[in-house]
């Protein structure tokens, strides 16, 4: 799709379940469709998409989000799995392309793709010429929690062990401010409450704009109803903030691209005759 001088393409790892205990399982081909879309739960466990976001201009081509990566690590046994890599490859591209990352949060199964582990069992960036731009704040919380060792919500962990290789290579662009054009024409709006340094992305040019909401709107089944209490840090800050990026998506008309969806991945805001958020689907 294109938005102004951008091209946007939604990336897939394909859908997983997600267990109580903290792990993923990927779904297979002929495994049940699960019903209803957009994050449903079924034995205990919840069925999600896994969708990093490729944006490419002349001038760059930059990630949101990079996937839990599996395939790109050695010792993976899921190494049949379609990584970002795999992705990549059917728009000729290579790890090496991408100039730029912008993690939202450091939760695994946004980041995980950031770094692979090869045959040697060594670490290394998974975009080796990539700047990964995060909050200073996620990046502080997050080694706060790891050290501390305080348990958080299943599912709101964080897993550095990879990830360190990234900061010790100085990788790392550690933002600072709530709001902040990265590249011309992509901007970062630190939201908190997911996590205390989770950010948002918008992409605009030439009147035309894209919102990426990483868990902050996960899933098409989000719009209307408020189901992450019990994952967010700060579910006051982040129902506050979800609802006042999406009434500005909505005024802008602009595409919202969602990263945990099965289906209805990306599409614009209307309201319908009971003032409640619909996807219209491009």
């Amino acid at each position: 799709m294109k938005i102004g001088r951008f091209t946007i393409e939604q990336l897939s790892e394909g859908q997983f379940e997600f267990h109580k205990g903290g792990h993923y399982r990927r779904l297979e081909s002929d495994s049940p469709d699960p019903s209803p879309p957009g994050g449903s739960i079924r034995r205990g466990t919840t069925i999600l998409g896994i969708g990093p976001v490729l944006v490419q201009s002349e001038e760059y081509r930059l990630l949101l989000d990079t996937g839990l990566g599996w395939g790109m690590d050695a010792g993976s046994h899921y190494g049949d799995i379609s990584n970002v890599k795999t992705n990549l490859e059917i728009f000729d591209l290579q790890p090496g392309d991408i100039t730029d990352v912008i993690l939202s949060h450091l939760h695994y199964d946004h980041a995980a793709g950031s770094t692979y582990v090869d045959a040697a069992s060594r670490t290394s960036p998974t975009f080796p010429n990539a700047t990964y731009h995060l909050h200073r704040e996620e990046w502080e919380f997050a080694l706060s929690h790891v050290e501390s060792g305080n348990s958080l919500p299943i599912g709101s962990e964080y897993h550095l062990d990879e990830i360190y290789r990234l900061a010790a290579d100085n990788r790392m662009n550690l933002i600072e401010s709530d709001h902040l054009e990265i590249l011309p024409g992509v901007d970062i709006v630190k939201t908190g409450g997911h996590t205390p340094g989770h950010l948002a992305v918008t992409i605009s040019d030439n009147g035309k704009h894209a919102y990426y909401l990483g868990d902050l709107l996960p899933t098409e089944e989000h719009l209307n109803s408020y189901r992450m209490q019990s994952r967010d840090h700060h579910p006051v800050q982040a129902k506050k903030m979800k609802i006042r990026l999406m009434r500005k998506a909505c005024d802008q008309n602009a595409i919202l691209l969602f990263y945990h969806s099965l289906f209805s991945k990306v599409g614009r805001l209307e309201k319908d005759e009971d003032k409640k958020y619909v996807l219209k689907e491009l």
